[in-house]
């Protein structure tokens, strides 16, 4: 369980890669009396929604004078998925692919959105369609294999997207990452699942 919770853990963030939107800039608080950041209670998705509006305000008001801008969308997008609010991510990153519709990575992006609330099937047409650009791209044949097994169990299907991966990515720096993921996706109780079955 160990090692598959590590794997899982390596997917997720490997999952969360895609566009680079630049991150906020965080800084550390030293209130004092504040008690530590691992002991205050997380905030609900009402409260992140919030802080989202208040980081995204700014840019929206760029955005009225230049409603193309792509880094203003993908920032926007970035500041929503963050706070785990995924459609309102999703729609700043259609409106980006509107502009550069051929960008594997915001595809991807896409995609790990749509995921993450609840689109799998969604996410699936996503990646396929990044493919279209690019049969070759490890990191959309990476989320494809962790949305099939995770999303759709089935394993069978995430294995040979990933072989798929090796194949033709064989120098891939995460090489050793996806034949772990390979390895726990041929478990008997992974490749019983109903996905696997039916394939």
């Amino acid at each position: 369980m160990a090692t598959l919770s590590l794997l899982l853990g390596l997917a997720a963030g490997y999952l969360l890669r895609g566009s680079q939107a630049p991150k906020p800039a965080t800084g550390t608080s030293s209130t004092p009396g504040a008690p530590p950041s691992d002991m205050r209670p997380m905030p609900t998705i009402e409260q992140m929604k919030r802080m989202a509006d208040q980081q995204a305000e700014p840019l929206l008001a760029q955005l009225k004078k230049n409603p193309k801008d792509k880094d203003l969308l993908l920032r926007l997008a970035h500041f929503y998925k963050s706070a785990h609010q995924f459609n309102e991510a999703v729609s700043y990153l259609d409106k980006s692919l509107e502009i550069d519709p051929r960008n594997i990575a915001i595809r991807t992006e896409k995609a790990s959105c749509l995921y993450y609330a609840g689109e799998i099937d969604g996410a699936l047409a996503t990646l396929h369609e990044a493919l279209k650009f690019n049969p070759k791209d490890a990191n959309t044949l990476f989320n494809l294999g962790v949305i099939l097994w995770k999303g759709k169990k089935d394993a069978t299907g995430a294995i040979a997207v990933w072989q798929q991966l090796l194949k033709t990515n064989p120098d891939h720096e995460k090489k050793a990452i996806v034949e772990r993921m390979i390895a726990e996706a041929r478990q008997p109780e992974n490749l019983n699942s109903l996905g696997g079955a039916n394939r």
